[in-house]
């Protein structure tokens, strides 16, 4: 296998790759998609993916069925062996002992392989729907993480979706309940069918109670949602960004920030609670109206000699019966919805459209030469700041050109629309000809290797963070491309050499040493065409001419822009383009421009001043 570090770049050969070159998951991932309908209510948007269930669900909603029925069947037998054998003293209770054990086993051995086939369900369920969110979020163009925080993101694929799962799963097997009641209700009437109809008479004031629930419940169920997201939001910034927060002894501010977030959650789950209070005790107190009316009436009958003693017992028993699924109501009630307030947030994602999309007969960018040209290209953020103006830029294949302008003037700007990870507001961006949005999005980016001047790393082994992009390279190759970044002396200096293990974000290495690690993995991914933005801000003079030194024989067969402000730096380039105001106001080479543009010489005398243009 040729080293990917030779002189031939690679082309996107649009395979599939494990990104962090571990063992591939079992997981065959979701089968289903959530419906695009979103006419529809939440939960049939949700069935899909609950129907590549179907086979454990069926079987647990069966066989829960099918336990019920047992435990519907005892009080019937009971009450005749109570009227027959032990009123009348007739026969033996030995059979009818050994009937209800057997009937209570199997009860038993149904309900307990139910629940195994529930949590089976609902478990899988669950991971699907976190990989479907996931599988959005990556499909997602840059814009959408430029307004969304990442704490609102956590807590929709966390809490959000163990509301939706628990409530799709286990709301069948209430239901299942309730048609239990039905049947128990059948027998009631059997026994005594006036005296079921008292029973019942409270009723329809459980369904006004319920749906009065189901209005108040939901506003709360969002709220209440929606601030543990802003908790979640909070914390992922302390910890993120906790290194600024210990710069400016902000300690106590953050822990105050986090105290209030958590009293406005206090406050949402109070007012849950207040309303749990208030109506809870309708749904669980009601059926035992009812219960005091058949033992009135009930008792009078049996004193009358219309019911027999063990009809009395087995009406109670199934009156009671009745009672558990209406004292499930008003959790239902809540569950329900809790998980359409999360599922509407859920969807709030899903119905995301990324705004960088290949068009239908998008081609793959094959056998990448690397002349680019930006023409009259126009980019506005969707803040509506406009970034570039008209920018106009042609660079030849092969060519190292620097980038320099003040702050602000749109050099990280140029390198994004070149990933295209933002389409051009006008104009167009063409590599060898082709028009980046008529290409498709992986061979483009197979072709063109950005280096950020913030990189991100992480938490593996530095081997594995080299080989992001090329999990299956060998160890060699690893090694010869940090040679080239200028990083295997102080990678081989640390306990475990290449399988050392960095913290999160790589916070256990210098500023210089991530952006290293960060240059080593593009250029291992060996792209005929290399961004380096800033890359070596906080690398020290010295190293970094080191790592230019390496770089120049690999620059020399693939076309570079280097976003520059030192000198250094610039020295790579056979050209300069000097930015203003979102266009090209100068081109040359770095001595033409130093003798005869002043702007360019004011920019590169501040860069020397304070660091940064």
């Amino acid at each position: 296998m040729p080293s990917p570090l030779t002189d031939s770049p690679r082309s996107g050969d649009g395979g599939e790759s494990n990104p962090l070159g571990g063992v591939r998951s079992s997981y065959p991932g979701p089968r289903a998609q959530i419906s695009r309908d979103r006419s529809l209510s939440w939960w049939r948007r949700v069935l899909p993916v609950i129907r590549t269930h179907q086979t454990t669900f069926v079987a647990a909603i069966v066989l829960s069925f099918v336990s019920l029925v047992f435990q519907v069947l005892v009080p019937n037998m009971l009450s005749g062996d109570i009227d027959n054998t032990l009123g009348r003293h007739v026969g033996s209770l030995r059979n009818a002992v050994l009937a209800i054990i057997v009937v209570g086993l199997l009860a038993g051995v149904s309900g307990t392989i139910s629940r195994q086939f529930v949590y089976t369900t609902a478990y899988n369920f669950e991971t699907d729907l976190r990989a479907l969110i996931y599988e959005h979020l990556t499909w997602l163009s840059f814009s959408f993480y430029d307004r969304v925080q990442s704490g609102q993101l956590i807590s929709r694929a966390n809490s959000d979706i163990r509301s939706v799962q628990m409530y799709a799963t286990f709301a069948p097997l209430i239901l299942v309940q309730c048609s239990i009641g039905i049947i128990a209700f059948a027998f009631m009437l059997h026994i005594d069918w006036l005296l079921a109809l008292v029973a019942m008479t409270v009723m329809p004031i459980l369904y006004f109670v319920g749906v009065k629930m189901r209005q108040v419940m939901f506003p709360i169920s969002w709220i209440t949602q929606a601030r543990l997201a802003d908790v979640a939001t909070i914390v992922d910034e302390n910890v993120n960004g906790v290194r600024v927060v210990k710069s400016f002894a902000q300690e106590e501010a953050e822990i105050n920030r986090l105290a209030d977030a958590a009293e406005r959650v206090a406050w949402a789950y109070i007012k849950d609670a207040n309303i749990r209070a208030t109506w809870s005790p309708w749904v669980q107190n009601l059926p035992q109206l009812g219960l005091g009316l058949v033992l009135f009436f009930g008792g009078w009958m049996v004193i009358d000699g219309r019911l027999g003693i063990g009809q009395i017992l087995a009406f109670n028993a199934y009156l009671l019966m009745l009672q558990a699924p209406f004292m499930m109501l008003g959790q239902l009630v809540m569950m329900g919805q809790r998980a359409r307030a999360s599922a509407e947030r859920i969807f709030e994602i899903l119905d995301e459209n990324p705004d960088v999309v290949e068009r239908p007969g998008a081609y793959d960018l094959a056998e990448v030469s690397g002349a680019i040209d930006f023409n009259h290209v126009r980019f506005v953020y969707d803040n509506g700041a406009e970034i570039l103006r008209d920018f106009d830029a042609h660079i030849a294949s092969g060519e190292t050109v620097a980038i320099v302008g003040r702050t602000g003037s749109g050099k990280s700007t140029i390198a994004r629309l070149l990933s295209r990870f933002y389409d051009v507001s006008g104009g167009s961006v063409t590599i060898d000809g082709h028009d980046l949005v008529d290409v498709t999005l992986r061979s483009l980016r197979d072709n063109v290797g950005v280096v950020l001047d913030e990189p991100f790393l992480f938490s593996v082994s530095i081997r594995e963070n080299i080989a992001y992009g090329v999990p299956d390279a060998t160890l060699d190759a690893v090694e010869t491309a940090a040679r080239a970044a200028n990083a295997h002396e102080f990678i081989s200096q640390l306990p475990e050499g290449y399988d050392t293990v960095i913290g999160e974000r790589g916070y256990t290495l210098s500023g210089g040493q991530r952006q290293r690690i960060a240059i080593a993995r593009t250029l291992l991914v060996n792209p005929p065409i290399l961004v380096l933005d800033d890359a070596t801000s906080a690398v020290d003079v010295h190293v970094e001419t080191g790592i230019y030194d390496a770089l120049r024989a690999l620059l020399k067969t693939r076309t570079t822009i280097v976003i520059a402000h030192r000198l250094s730096t610039i020295a790579l380039a056979s050209r300069v383009l000097l930015l203003d105001e979102g266009r090209v106001v100068a081109s040359g080479s770095h001595e033409e421009l130093l003798a005869n543009v002043p702007l360019y010489s004011e920019i590169l005398a501040q860069a020397t001043t304070t660091g940064r243009p």
